[in-house]
């Protein structure tokens, strides 16, 4: 066991080197053999980082937290060091993390069969994974920070895959340049931080912020700054319009991302909220930012009928009420619904991922009665539907209720929230469910056949755990005794999931999807299909804003700074070509310039002093 504890900083590294042994593949240096063996070497890496992780755990369930620190340069004073810490909770995201990895590229092996970069996916898989085990893993602020602008690189490059199309590489900017503006706040935080605790290390941050001489807007501006980031990793509002279009790419990529990387945000910003309470405001901000992404994200996602952008929506509300809790400072809330989320999510990205590959199409008004053609993919649809709802005992029925118990007596209203997003996350899995799978076959799903074994075994292997995960929990101790239940929350939680379900299954639905002829009606159609103006809404401030700044920048740059400058080389060159023409050789000139010259100094001297 100290073994593997001293070589644990191999987690992290197993994803880059397989990225790297994957480069010949990617750059098609080897053609000879194909692209496979890439792909055959990073899952195998990721196999081992997994079961690095899983016997890990019990050594430090036994030992307790150990932090395993090394030495990267120490020269003149200067000491760099990388610490990883491994605690309990770390080690439990990180199975996560590296199992749901695995199942996705197990997953990638069937969907991108027969895909030409298949070598540089599993490259950019391998990438991403080390990324976000380093984030999981880091005990510094510095090292997770580095290792978030990783993560944001590998998004760039996941959704960019097929770059031959126009509407992927649109939406691998966005996601980039979303990311970019909390990243750069982010930055500003920590060289806040750096400079008034003068450590990044998370467990000096904690000892510092008990302490802290620091001035209440010091104090407000670093804790903005610090949510910053967070916010844009886990598509907020207002920056949340990246995960959407991040759907262009392939589906095993959307798994992760709607999984774990938003995850792996909102678990910086956990490891953050110690820091963060110095700053009421920014607290109130969190449970801003997430009331009006859990309520906004929720009712836009019913309004969707791309497959894909439907259930990011839901990812985005999921992760407002994980603001939420860290907001009110309930840090165990938001462990919860990070890891009962990340599986019931990916379980359902992976249904749908195989409906796009058999039919070639996410639109949901022309697919339907797929329950007797894809019976796996079904019965996996519906165990993600069960994991993500509060229903007693899957996973989100114990985090759900949780979060209402804790926040039940001082935040009644934030109860609220948890209960419609309850009710609206069932309603909108029913109207999927219906639409999709049940009713009559339409023309693109009358020979839909099942996925082949590569995509059934990780699902079914997911289905299986998400099942099991509350027996899991419970040997980890993370359920609460019953009795510590708040019985009046409970039934209003299943009565929220039930009420959604029902009318769910009893709302009449219409695949033509038509514009109300009422006006109030296409009104609320229009809001809600269009996330609310959002785009608009950007357009017109922001973007109007920093159009016109590098407008009128260029007119100065052009007509003031270029116009300064050209004066001079045009003065310079005309006195030139006036001045050659004096010199005639004749002495007589030259003599009559000088006296004319010191004739016209001797007047203007006279009449300034007269």
């Amino acid at each position: 066991m100290q073994f593997l504890i001293d070589w644990s900083w191999l987690i992290p590294m197993y994803g880059l080197v397989g990225a790297l042994l994957a480069l010949p593949w990617a750059a098609r240096l080897i053609r000879q053999s194909g692209p496979r063996p890439a792909m055959y070497i990073n899952v195998f890496m990721t196999l081992l980082a997994t079961l690095h992780g899983f016997f890990l755990f019990p050594a430090i369930w036994n030992a307790g937290t150990q932090v395993v620190s090394f030495e990267w340069l120490q020269v003149a004073g200067l000491n760099l060091s990388a610490a990883l810490d491994l605690s309990t909770v770390n080690l439990i995201f990180l199975a996560l993390t590296t199992g749901l990895s695995l199942l996705a590229q197990i997953y990638g092996m069937g969907y991108l069969e027969k895909d030409w970069a298949l070598a540089r996916f599993f490259a950019l898989m391998g990438f991403f994974e080390g990324a976000i085990s380093g984030v999981i893993l880091s005990s510094s602020f510095f090292s997770s920070y580095f290792l978030l602008e990783m993560l944001t690189l590998s998004t760039y490059l996941i959704v960019g895959f097929w770059y031959a199309q126009p509407l992927v590489i649109t939406a691998a900017r966005d996601a980039f340049l979303t990311k970019r503006v909390g990243d750069v706040l982010l930055l500003m935080g920590l060289v806040a931080l750096s400079t008034y605790a003068g450590s990044l290390k998370f467990d000096d941050l904690y000892i510092w912020v008990k302490d802290a001489d620091i001035t209440p807007l010091a104090a407000t501006l670093t804790g903005l700054a610090l949510i910053a980031g967070p916010t844009g990793k886990c598509a907020q509002f207002p920056l949340h319009l990246w995960l959407d279009e991040a759907m262009e790419g392939p589906s095993p990529a959307s798994i992760l991302r709607n999984s774990v990387v938003v995850t792996c945000g909102a678990f910086v910003l956990i490891k953050l909220q110690p820091v963060v309470v110095i700053s009421p405001i920014a607290l109130d901000v969190l449970i801003v930012i997430g009331v009006t992404t859990a309520i906004g994200a929720s009712l836009v996602s019913l309004s969707q009928i791309d497959f894909k952008r439907t259930f990011s929506y839901a990812t985005s509300a999921y992760i407002g009420l994980v603001f939420i809790a860290v907001g009110t400072e309930w840090p165990g809330v938001a462990f919860m619904l990070l890891f009962t989320h990340a599986v019931g999510r990916a379980l359902i990205f992976m249904s749908i991922g195989a409906i796009v590959f058999t039919t070639n199409n996410q639109d949901l008004t022309e697919l339907g009665g797929l329950w007797s053609r894809m019976p796996a993919t079904t019965i996996t649809f519906l165990t993600g539907a069960l994991g993500l709802t509060g229903v007693l005992p899957f996973g989100c029925f114990w985090s759900f209720s949780l979060g209402i118990e804790f926040l039940w007596a001082e935040h009644p209203l934030l109860v609220g929230v948890f209960l419609l997003v309850n009710f609206i996350s069932a309603l909108n899995l029913i109207r999927v469910f219906r639409l999709v799978f049940l009713g009559k076959p339409q023309s693109k799903t009358r020979r839909t056949p099942e996925v082949g074994w590569l995509m059934a075994i990780p699902m079914l292997t997911l289905s299986v755990f998400v099942l099991l995960l509350p027996l899991v929990m419970n040997r980890m101790s993370l359920l609460p005794p019953v009795e510590y239940f708040n019985l009046p929350a409970v039934l209003l939680l299943v009565s929220s999931g039930l009420l959604g379900a029902g009318l769910g299954f009893y709302l009449p639905l219409n695949r033509a999807w038509s514009r109300s002829s009422i006006r109030q009606v296409r009104w609320v159609q229009d809001l809600l299909g269009n996330d609310f103006y959002t785009e608009k809404l950007y357009e017109m401030t922001v973007v109007r804003l920093v159009s016109r700044l590098s407008n009128w920048s260029s007119w100065f740059d052009r007509y003031v700074v270029d116009g300064a400058v050209n004066l001079v080389g045009a003065a310079s060159l005309l006195g030139g070509e006036g001045l050659k023409y004096s010199s005639s050789g004749r002495s007589q000139n030259y003599i009559l310039t000088i006296v004319v010259g010191v004739g016209l100094l001797v007047l203007m001297t006279t009449w300034a002093r007269w």
